[in-house]
């Protein structure tokens, strides 16, 4: 069976690691746009197209599972790395395959941690800036403090300081 899935794999694989190869350049200009005076568009242009990018790459999460399950293997890492053995055992190429695909959970790790700074660095960019519109707007500092329903409550007292 390995022999009809094998070649769908192949493919499947060497697309992912494109696909993962994109996001992480996304994700380097991203983070370095972070660092410049803030370009709202271009920041929504890259969250767009890392949003399409992850739906590739969970559309090919589903694929492996398929074959993985064709295999009758579970859908995890140790099912790859299973599925390559018995690639190589049925005298398959399965070594290039296997570095890829070391390959692609390498730049997952790396896309994850560098996903995470930018969000931090976003919600800091955020907190600034509703920290200033409060100045402006003359609200005081918001407490942490929810009603029952476990909903933040609102400042009741806020009055505009400065008009423009």
């Amino acid at each position: 069976m390995i022999q009809k899935t094998w070649p769908i794999t192949e493919k499947l694989i060497v697309n992912a690691l494109q696909l993962i190869e994109l996001l992480y350049q996304l994700l380097m200009e991203e983070a370095d746009i972070l660092q410049k005076p803030l370009q709202v568009e271009l920041i929504e242009n890259i969250a767009s197209d890392k949003k399409q990018l992850v739906m590739q790459l969970e559309q090919f999460n589903q694929q492996c599972g398929q074959i993985l399950a064709t295999e009758e293997l579970p859908n995890n890492d140790k099912g790859m790395n299973a599925y390559f053995q018995r690639g190589a055992t049925a005298g398959l190429l399965a070594i290039d395959i296997a570095e890829q695909w070391i390959t692609i959970k390498q730049l997952c790790i790396k896309c994850r941690a560098l996903n995470e700074q930018n969000g931090a660095s976003i919600e800091l960019l955020s907190f600034h800036t509703q920290r200033s519109l409060q100045v402006l707007k003359g609200n005081p500092q918001r407490s942490n403090t929810y009603g029952a329903n476990g909903a933040r409550k609102n400042d009741p007292f806020t009055h505009t300081l400065i008009l423009v």
